[in-house]
């Protein structure tokens, strides 16, 4: 993986898990009963039905520009969190019962939901062969796994994930708004079938924190953030639905482009002083790590047993050593301008 591969990458994943537990990471917190606030591509049924508070869709359109459009190739990739349901079985005298938690073999199992990420890559793609637009459905089927908690060795219940059914579509197309400059549009549907039922059911079967990353192979991306005047016109005619697409990579660099569901500059990075994901980019980890630090050993229980990605933001954190610690004070970086000597 190339460096600027590698940037996308650590840029996407902590977009995908932005807001996916948040301070104090517990599952009795008020602010984590409602979850999976960004990206949210719901039923359209379920959307329709709302006034459309709650997208059925997410719609990326950005400018590309490629002097031999023949030549030009492109790699689309949508990801996306899905919803699953997380319950705790008790197996005793031959019967099974869900239960709100189980203890066994020293470690606590609290029933609550998890998420399991999904992507669509799309390669090779030819601006050109994009006039004709191209749909690639999504569908995924409804499943269950289980996972069995032990006691001494002895099964005595499970950890039992399910999921629900999906089914949506991914569009792409490209048009040629002037010699060696294509509007490039992805739309990201959802149109699985919805009956009725909460909020909670509805995010079964959406798609969470959905964003989209392209990079082109003989191609370049124009900023649209701040685009060359001669641009300008043709980057304001672009229109973008829960989508925010930016430039990735080193600093000038056009081949990569991130649409996230939340705002960000061109060229966004991840402090390298951080030690990693605490899912909420709106905080400082510092803050965050001494807030879990100074948990108390119920509260660091419940954390340790809410989430397996809790868990391990929550060993992370008390591995830490002081001079980790020290580097979390933050650091003066030069500014540097594309174009300046």
């Amino acid at each position: 993986m190339s460096g600027s591969d590698a940037a996308l990458e650590r840029i996407a994943q902590a977009v995908l898990y932005e807001g996916y537990l948040l301070w104090p990471y517990r599952r009795s917190a008020l602010k984590n009963r409602q979850r999976w606030t960004f990206g949210g591509v719901y039923p359209q049924a379920w959307s329709d039905a709302r006034g459309g508070d709650d997208a059925w869709r997410i719609v990326t359109e950005c400018l590309l520009e490629a002097a031999d459009p023949a030549a030009a190739r492109l790699r689309v990739r949508v990801r996306f969190l899905q919803v699953v349901d997380r319950r705790v079985a008790c197996d005793a005298d031959g019967n099974r019962r869900y239960v709100d938690e189980l203890v066994a073999g020293g470690r606590r199992h609290l029933a609550w939901e998890e998420a399991v990420e999904r992507q669509v890559i799309l390669d090779d793609l030819a601006p050109a062969a994009l006039e004709t637009p191209r749909l690639v459905p999504l569908d995924i089927a409804a499943g269950t796994a289980e996972e069995p908690v032990l006691e001494e060795g002895r099964p005595v219940g499970a950890v039992v994930r399910s999921w629900d059914g999906i089914q949506g579509a991914v569009t792409l197309r490209a048009v040629a708004v002037q010699p060696g400059l294509w509007r490039l549009r992805i739309e990201i549907a959802n149109t699985t079938p919805w009956s009725g039922g909460s909020r909670e059911a509805a995010q079964r079967r959406a798609l969470i924190s959905t964003h989209a990353t392209v990079q082109a192979n003989g191609g370049a991306f124009v900023s649209l953030t701040d685009p060359p005047a001669e641009l300008a016109a043709a980057a304001a005619a672009c229109r973008n639905i829960g989508a925010w697409p930016v430039l990735v990579g080193e600093l000038g660099e056009r081949h990569t482009l991130l649409s996230a569901p939340i705002i960000l500059g061109d060229y966004p990075r991840i402090a390298p002083e951080s030690p990693g994901d605490l899912f909420d980019g709106g905080e400082i980890d510092q803050l965050l790590i001494l807030n879990i630090l100074a948990l108390t050993d119920e509260e660091r229980a419940e954390m340790r047993d809410s989430d397996p990605r809790a868990r391990e933001i929550l060993d992370r954190c008390m591995a830490l050593g002081p001079e980790e610690l020290s580097r979390l004070h933050g650091a003066v970086r030069e500014l540097r301008v594309v174009g300046a000597e």
